[in-house]
């Protein structure tokens, strides 16, 4: 369901009473919802939302989540009329509902909706996503949520650098050659019911020099709820090669790389029970010759 600049436009005039006061008074819900465009119940948050992006560029307005007093709005843009959807630019929006201030959170291309998850302890769950960062290019994939910031009543990304999410998948390979690069990440769920994100990359450089591995936690700090960042080293990335190989707790869609030879080598390499080869003690065989009589 979407509604496109022009359409938006007119029911934004036809609306036009309705928006003398703000919005908030109808969404006071702290449960996340995606809006109907086709409900009448919805038709002043379109309206709203339209008026509110009236002067920013884009072509279609593709989707609109509320929860409280703030809109997560999706919007794409189709620089030549004649091409194909697939050649769309989105862009992901906080829209205020008691005002019509907006701030654009991300852009980039080929855009996947995946189920929620929970990141922050005692938070709701947040809306997941990915997505790649560029048309007819070596495209990079990328990773982030989206949560309600109660403090400051606004939409925010997860992991934000550079105006982009996680970098889960690198096509820009190394500008080094001879070089064997393997790639794994994962969005895992943890034991005390918040998920986190995982990147692996291995490098494998011949003859040259031993191989190398860097890998990547991503997730949110219980305690003061914020983000963080940090590479693990030493028992604690060689325990978080086997879980990204084993994906046995990967959230689906959002994993990667579990079939490549470098899990598949270090999961058959996996110690395991050792059948039991020594005899019973009270054995004494069948070879034995019969005793003469």
């Amino acid at each position: 369901m979407h509604c496109s600049k022009a359409l938006c436009g007119l029911s934004t005039i036809a609306l036009a009473p309705l928006l003398v006061l703000p919005v908030h008074g109808q969404q006071t819900s702290g449960t996340f919802r995606w809006i109907d465009f086709h409900s009448s119940q919805d038709e002043n948050i379109v309206a709203w939302v339209t008026r509110s992006l009236a002067v920013e560029k884009w072509t279609a307005i593709r989707e609109i989540g509320v929860v409280y007093d703030a809109a997560l709005v999706v919007t794409t843009d189709r620089a030549n009329l004649q091409a194909s959807p697939s050649a769309d630019t989105f862009t992901i929006w906080n829209v205020s509902l008691t005002s019509h201030v907006v701030a654009p959170l991300l852009t980039g291309v080929n855009l996947r909706w995946f189920d929620p998850e929970h990141f922050a302890e005692g938070a709701p769950e947040e809306q997941t996503i990915l997505y790649e960062n560029c048309h007819d290019c070596a495209a990079s994939t990328y990773f982030t949520s989206f949560h309600y910031d109660l403090e400051h009543h606004i939409w925010a990304m997860r992991w934000e650098r550079g105006g982009q999410g996680v970098l889960v998948w690198n096509a820009v390979g190394p500008s080094a050659s001879g070089i064997n690069w393997t790639q794994v990440y994962a969005v895992l769920a943890g034991v005390d019911g918040r998920a986190f994100v995982c990147t692996w990359n291995h490098f494998e450089y011949g003859k040259l020099r031993p191989p190398s591995d860097t890998l990547f936690r991503y997730d949110v700090d219980p305690m003061s709820g914020l983000e963080r960042t940090f590479e693990l080293t030493r028992q604690d990335a060689e325990a978080m090669k086997m879980r990204l190989c084993r994906g046995q707790d990967a959230v689906q869609g959002l994993e990667r790389g579990q079939d490549s030879a470098l899990c598949q080598q270090l999961l058959n390499a996996e110690p395991g029970r050792k059948p039991v080869t020594t005899p019973p003690a009270n054995n004494r065989g069948q070879s034995a010759p019969p005793r003469v009589h």
